[in-house]
């Protein structure tokens, strides 16, 4: 198969493009961003315009030669597809969505008759014989190898979209650019053509749309409203009506260029490929936190296999190239140097066959500060956005390798899982873990921050400070993986009366204040497994809490009805508190507190 690319210009309905106005217009954008020009590019532009009015020789369909796959290896093939697409989005501007507006459907139907020769497409559309002597004219163009570009516009996205089902075997689409498309309109689904893009074809790289609001014939719409595994993208254009339809219109645009550009070329410039050495500085906290979750989250892959470990693999890949991306992002705008640990995770996202780094172990961390920073990681979904279960097993056998590596030793890991097992039955009566929820705590606790306030962000020291906090969520925002993990980390450390207020007050639901008192339940348990000395943090803030909860509950009760959801949401509330505080006691870690005199302890 050869590996030069080939530019398939499908047109739409009309004259088609006998003038090579369209691969003018193509080679100056493409230029004006820095890609070589269609020079030296082999384009095939099939006239079919003849062939949309009637017909010279009945023929029968072409023979479909797209595969049919196995439930497992559709699976398989939609997170390839997926991967990349990701890749393609990576390169091009950032753009508004295809979204539905009302009445598209009868828009493009005025549309359609507002422009006389697109009575020209319902011979596509309805007459079998018509639309078989083009996929045939288009078809005898193509080689029976090779890469393929596909630029359809209009009725020509239409054909596209239908021909993928007939190409050659040995052809493979390196991708495909519909501008202008009615295929969101009812009208334009020929043969089922929808029902045959249920799944991403075989032989499809990928697919991205460019719909223009003002373009009547684009059903003012995305695509992936019908095929929902593709990418729409919004460009502007100040033209209307007819102009705002022409392909010239949209092969202009900067994103639709870069689109054909990537397909034809790659990466347009090499520092995108260029994987930045990184200074030799010590990572920040927020720095070590993301690399010790990736990972941690690299162990656990090792632990998978199979269409599990697939899928862990593709969601680990996003999330590091995001995090990578972010945290070079903060470092920009705050002067700071890139680490080693972190510019080692780098890659070229735009390659869906770019290796992924594996990230770096981290050692010599105190035991003592460890405890909350793995008691984060076990509870917190290392792999956010994306949300995969995996068992207590796959998760303990990742953190008893890292604590291995940290130099803690396996027991430490071990230990981290039974003090989570134990605080789920101190406060919920079993010893039943769900460990969906238990994956949860990043998304939960960014959840916290928000309804607290901000309040969340008095934290005590230890897994991060206030200022840390404060400055992470400011560039990262609470709910990307790595805002969540510092969420994460500001609730199980945090202390004094922010946390005491904001997870008493009624903007706080019970659950949520379950999910953090149970990991500093947690934390507290690891700690006596470990023979650390008891945080005195936690028993003051659940006493203080139990006090302002037990407050809120009389003064509302006094006036409200028995049955008022409010007061049964503050008794489990208090419930939880009581609980935990009784399992503090029971189980001496209700901790000594230093009073105003170092040398004497009062037991609170």
């Amino acid at each position: 198969m050869s590996n030069e690319p080939i530019l398939l210009l499908l047109h739409g309905v009309g004259k088609g493009d006998p003038g090579g106005e369209w691969q003018a217009t193509c080679s100056a954008a493409l230029t004006r961003l820095g890609y070589p020009d269609l020079e030296n590019v082999r384009v095939i532009a099939p006239q079919y315009a003849h062939a949309l009015k009637g017909v010279d020789e009945p023929q029968p369909l072409p023979a479909v030669t797209a595969k049919q796959l196995s439930l497992e290896a559709a699976r398989s093939n939609r997170r390839a597809f997926q991967q990349r697409m990701g890749a393609v989005e990576r390169r091009l501007p950032r753009s508004d969505r295809g979204q539905n507006r009302l009445g598209s459907d009868a828009v493009t139907s005025t549309a359609v008759e507002f422009f006389p020769s697109f009575k020209a497409a319902k011979n596509y559309l309805e007459e079998p014989a018509i639309r078989a002597q083009v996929l045939h004219r288009v078809l005898s163009r193509l080689p029976e190898s090779g890469r393929l570009i596909i630029v359809g516009h209009s009725l020509g996205s239409v054909i596209a979209a239908d021909l993928l089902r007939y190409l050659p075997v040995w052809i493979e689409v390196a991708g495909m650019v519909t501008i202008g498309s009615p295929l969101a309109h009812g009208t334009f689904d020929v043969d089922k053509v929808r029902e045959s893009l249920e799944e991403p074809p075989t032989n499809l790289a990928w697919w991205v749309n460019f719909w223009n609001p003002n373009d009547l014939v684009a059903a003012q719409r995305g695509v992936s409203s019908v095929v929902p595994w593709m990418t729409d993208f919004q460009i502007g254009t100040k033209k209307v009506l007819r102009a705002a339809h022409a392909a010239t219109e949209y092969l202009n645009n900067d994103a639709v260029a870069s689109a054909v550009g990537f397909a034809l070329f790659g990466s347009r410039s090499s520092e995108i490929a260029v994987v930045d050495k990184g200074a030799d500085i010590p990572l920040d906290e927020t720095e070590r936190l993301t690399v010790l979750a990736l990972r941690y989250a690299y162990l656990m892959l090792l632990e998978l296999q199979g269409d599990q470990r697939e899928k862990f693999a593709g969601a680990l890949r996003e999330v590091q190239s995001d995090a990578v991306d972010e945290i070079r992002a903060r470092n920009v705008s705050e002067y700071r140097a890139m680490p080693a640990a972190v510019a080692h995770l780098a890659f070229d996202m735009s390659d869906p066959r770019s290796t992924v780094p594996v990230p770096l172990e981290i050692s010599h961390i105190p035991k003592d500060e460890a405890a909350n920073l793995l008691t984060v990681l076990a509870a917190s979904n290392v792999v956010r956005p994306f949300e995969i279960v995996l068992s207590r097993k796959i998760r303990q056998k990742a953190m008893e390798a890292l604590t291995t590596e940290m130099g803690l030793g396996r027991q430490y890991g071990t230990d981290v899982f039974t003090a989570a097992e134990r605080a789920h039955e101190a406060l919920n009566g079993s010893s039943g873990v769900n460990w969906i929820k238990v994956g949860a705590l990043s998304a939960g606790a960014a959840a916290i921050v928000l309804a607290t306030g901000g309040l969340a962000l008095a934290a005590a020291p230890g897994l991060a400070g206030a200022a840390v906090i404060t400055s992470a969520l400011a560039s990262f925002g609470p709910g990307g993986m790595i805002g969540g993990l510092v969420s994460a980390g500001a609730l199980v450390t945090a202390g004094g009366s922010g946390i005491t207020y904001g997870l008493a007050s009624s903007g706080t639901s019970a659950e949520a204040l379950e999910e953090v008192v149970v990991r500093w339940m947690a934390t507290a348990i690891l700690r006596q497994l470990q023979h650390l000395e008891p945080d005195p943090t936690v028993w003051i803030t659940l006493a203080e809490i139990e006090i302002e909860v037990r407050r809120h509950h009389e003064r509302l009760g006094a006036f409200s009805d028995e049955s008022a959801p409010a007061l049964k949401e503050l008794k489990r509330k208090l419930d939880t508190v009581e609980r935990a505080l009784k399992y503090l006691t029971d189980n001496n870690l209700a901790s000594n507190v230093l009073s105003d005199t170092p040398d004497q302890q009062v037991l609170v």
